[in-house]
């Protein structure tokens, strides 16, 4: 039977830097997607811009009797699929705030865990003999 005597923690450092490494990479993971998000807005973006223009100029020739009736079904394709990008740059924007609230929260984490660390070695008084 073991000994409650011989239990020895591991050095606070080597926590401290388990916790920072994993912190980093979850960091990275964070920007990653983030930055995901963010190409995939910007195209989005730019095709709505294009499918937008592309809808006004049809309704327009429509208008002015410069293109057939019959190309009505074309406006409701293009309204439909300005309403699915407009859907989707939301859904993006919602995503987008959710990573930018993650990476607050794990800076917020990281930086309770900074702090405990300083307290505590603030605590111990020297010679004590932590670990």
């Amino acid at each position: 039977m073991a000994s409650i005597f011989g239990f020895r923690s591991r050095d606070p450092a080597r926590d401290r830097q388990a916790d920072v490494s994993r912190l980093d990479r979850l960091a990275k993971l964070f920007e990653q997607i983030a930055a995901e998000i963010e190409a995939e807005r910007t195209g989005l973006e730019n095709r709505y811009r294009t499918t937008s223009t592309n809808a006004a100029f049809l309704v327009e020739a429509m208008e002015n009797g410069s293109a057939s009736d019959k190309r009505s079904s074309e406006v409701s394709a293009l309204t439909q699929s300005i309403l699915n990008c407009e859907r989707r740059i939301a859904a993006l924007s919602r995503q987008d705030g959710m990573m930018k609230e993650l990476r607050h929260s794990l800076d917020m984490v990281f930086d309770e865990d900074a702090s405990s660390v300083a307290a505590a070695e603030f605590a111990w008084p020297a010679g004590a003999g932590r670990g």
